[in-house]
């Protein structure tokens, strides 16, 4: 089936609740990453209310603050979520006994550091879930790359990339989560981006 991109983004890309029911009513075998970042119960509850069944993709870099993993622990059984976490090869007590600390941004075994704890637990994941439909919290406000983006795209190997989110404000998530009496996580941190309009190379590869 033929997906005419610029229709679909053009009437549901600003509709994220109707964008999401669009893509699970494709009947393609979907999947829903997150991160559990501040505001991610808002895909996960939109997600799991169309279809509850739907795999949600975590990769637990093993570096989450305390606040991250509770968070995670509790919108999971909030949302009943089918979780599976994906996690590095090695441990990070073993990855720091070995290598040290996270490198600096600037540090050339920087690049190393992700392709480890983000890059090839995603990619093992897309491996066995083989998905057809990927969704995603991507916000044009994150970054400029992001902001460059439509709501649905198709990756180069077909992959349907969805990010309903894409053109919502804080504003707009928050009262999301108030109005569905949603979780939130204020105490986040990703070592692989160290900063928040960094991208970590996830969606510059997929």
């Amino acid at each position: 089936m033929e997906l005419d991109l610029e229709k679909i983004n053009a009437e549901l890309g600003h509709q994220a609740e109707k964008l999401v029911e669009w893509a699970l009513n494709l009947n393609k075998k979907a999947i829903c990453t997150t991160n559990f970042r501040p505001f991610e119960a808002v895909i996960l509850h939109m997600v799991a209310k169309v279809k509850p069944e739907t795999p949600v993709i975590w990769m637990d870099s093993g570096y989450n603050t305390e606040a991250t993993y509770r968070f995670a622990d509790e919108v999971s059984k909030q949302l009943n979520l089918n979780l599976t976490i994906y996690l590095p090869k090695r441990s990070r007590a073993h990855r720091e006994a070995i290598d040290g600390l996270v490198p600096d941004l600037d540090d050339p075994r920087h690049a190393a550091f992700t392709e480890e704890v983000k890059l090839e637990p995603f990619t093992r994941a897309l491996r066995e879930t083989a998905p057809e439909v990927w969704f995603t919290a991507l916000r044009a406000t994150d970054t400029a790359v992001r902001a460059q983006m439509d709501p649905v795209s198709i990756n180069p190997d077909g992959l349907i990339k969805v990010a309903p989110l894409l053109h919502w404000t804080s504003k707009d998530l928050y009262q999301y989560l108030t109005a569905n009496n949603l979780p939130n996580n204020f105490d986040y941190f990703d070592p692989t981006k160290g900063e928040e309009n960094r991208e970590c190379g996830l969606h510059l590869a997929h």
